[in-house]
């Protein structure tokens, strides 16, 4: 079973190359993962991306639940032109008290209780057939005498009357089908009359001059060693089970639906089977809502975050195996113990890198770029508060092996991110955008590396306006956007209107206009995380 290794919802350049780099890793070490986005990608990351060519995580919209993530009865179904007897005996030997009916290329056409075979057995009038040559083989456990056609409808008699009585007053043609035994005045008079098939019962031996005469006349033959009468009870079984099918329409899921609202529908309708489809309708096999107890959450592994509000939706019923990340513990709980790396480093770049050389696992130029990426964007090269030495000894070995320049190619990766060039301010607000819990009170925080806050700046209301309209929206608590300039090494801070008074307490107890210069303020996670974290516990 795969494992789905990612970052947090907003998706920034240590998240995606962390989760990039820890997959192959992993693979490298006999496991079978791959990394996932849970966001677009920025243009900072794209930069990176495309300048060491690696290619863009596959998109993750949740980890909740699917039918396919249950252990339901896979390739459970029938052909729509099986027997009924054979649908019956499929129901009893795997305990089903329903069956999808499918065509021959998997299509679902219908679902077959047992509710509607014994409703058959109980009022088939037994007078018609529509089925095939090879069903009544099957059913009537047949020898092939002679065969002509393999569909077989038509009129279904049996020679139950004395012969002169049978002759005399049933009229037989080819669309007759004869049950019949020793009766050879009758077996010819039914081959005369080219019926379509004849049912020889008890083992009967057929004249040879009757099968010849069969062959001219191309008549269908099966001899059975069943008597007449367990023939009569069993003949109408060997009719294509698609005639059991209603004109109404049963319910069915894909197999991507999810587990909780499958449980919220059969709440109401109390069915007990479900047929399941793929998005071509192609049957996969057949839900008891028994099955949903049997279930195989996905497998991940977190990169870069721990928090509940920051994770894939659904994370509660995901398999969490590991996490890595360099921030203050979260909310995120598990049910068994896990793999849990949380270093005080600038990125979690460097410590999938120590995983690394843990391991003794060579590290490819590819990889090296995607991890010295990563470092280079949380750490701001190297010059943030939360660059340690780990950071740095990193960098200077993956800057080998990934064949660069580490501070021109992290100016050109920071320089290719800060462009606003197409975005809303919507756009640089969720740029690099993290929710924060305490005591149950939320508080969220974007961050935006410019080199020119002078363009934001001049649509400052515009932003604040954003800024107001979100918090109230979502019931944040605190709501703000630092403008980061790696050059002055300091933030802007633009905030909800309604968080005045904390950002006031935050910074010294005096007035903090809108677009206030914080010198040194350039990691969220050291420089703003803990103040707000402290005020909200206070």
């Amino acid at each position: 079973m795969k494992t789905m290794i990612f970052g947090h919802r907003k998706p920034d350049t240590d998240s995606v190359m962390s989760a990039i780099s820890l997959s192959y890793l992993e693979n490298k070490c006999g496991n079978n993962t791959e990394p996932r986005i849970l966001g677009e990608t920025n243009k900072e990351t794209k930069y990176a991306l495309n300048h060491f060519m690696l290619e863009e995580p596959d998109y993750l919209n949740d980890v909740k639940l699917q039918i396919k993530d249950v252990n339901y009865h896979k390739g459970f179904y029938i052909n729509e032109n099986d027997s009924i007897y054979n649908g019956y005996q499929y129901m009893l030997k795997e305990g089903l008290t329903g069956l999808p009916v499918v065509t021959g290329d998997k299509e679902f056409v219908g679902l077959i209780t047992m509710k509607d075979l014994s409703r058959n057995l109980l009022h088939e009038s037994g007078d018609s057939l529509d089925t095939s040559y090879t069903n009544i083989l099957n059913v009537m456990n047949g020898e092939e005498v002679l065969r002509y056609d393999e569909a077989i409808c038509g009129r279904l008699l049996a020679a139950a009357y004395n012969s002169s009585t049978f002759l005399e007053n049933v009229n037989l043609s080819n669309h007759d089908i004869l049950i019949v035994g020793n009766r050879h005045n009758i077996i010819d008079y039914a081959i005369k009359s080219k019926v379509k098939l004849l049912i020889i019962v008890s083992n009967l031996r057929i004249d040879d001059e009757q099968i010849k005469m069969a062959k001219e006349n191309k008549i269908n033959i099966i001899r059975t060693n069943y008597d007449t009468y367990h023939v009569s009870r069993l003949i109408s079984l060997t009719n294509y089970i698609k005639i059991l099918i209603g004109s109404y329409n049963p319910t069915k899921f894909l197999d991507t639906e999810y587990v909780d609202d499958v449980v919220d529908i059969n709440n109401k309708l109390k069915h007990t089977n479900y047929p399941v489809v793929d998005v071509n309708n192609k049957c996969l096999g057949l839900l008891r809502i028994t099955d949903l107890s049997e279930k195989n959450p996905k497998r991940v592994m977190l990169v870069d975050h721990n928090e509940k509000k920051q994770s894939a939706e659904g994370i509660d019923e995901a398999t969490i195996l590991e996490i890595i990340d360099h921030h203050n513990l979260g909310s995120i709980t598990t049910n068994m113990p896990v793999n849990f790396r949380n270093m005080a480093v600038g990125s979690s770049c460097t410590i999938v890198y120590t995983l690394f050389t843990e391991r003794e696992v060579e590290i490819p130029k590819k990889i090296a770029g995607a991890l010295i990426s990563g470092i280079l964007s949380d750490t701001l090269i190297l010059k943030s508060p939360t660059t340690t030495e780990r950071d740095k000894e990193a960098v200077r070995n993956l800057a080998k092996i990934a064949e660069v320049d580490y501070e021109s190619y992290g100016m050109e990766m920071l320089k290719a991110g800060t462009s606003l060039d197409g975005m809303s301010k919507e756009d640089v607000l969720y740029n690099d955008f993290k929710l924060y819990t305490v005591d149950e009170k939320t508080f969220a925080i974007g961050q935006f590396f410019t080199m020119n806050f002078e363009e934001i700046e001049k649509d400052i209301d515009g932003y604040i306006q954003i800024l107001d309209e979100i918090s109230e929206a979502n019931k944040y608590d605190f709501l703000a956007l630092y403008v980061t300039d790696i050059i002055k090494n300091g933030s802007y801070i633009i905030y909800n209107t309604r968080a005045k008074d904390m950002v006031d307490i935050m910074y010294g107890n005096k007035d903090v206009p809108q677009g206030y210069f914080i010198e040194g303020c350039v990691s969220r996670k050291k420089n703003v995380v803990p103040i707000v974290m402290e005020l909200f516990e206070n």
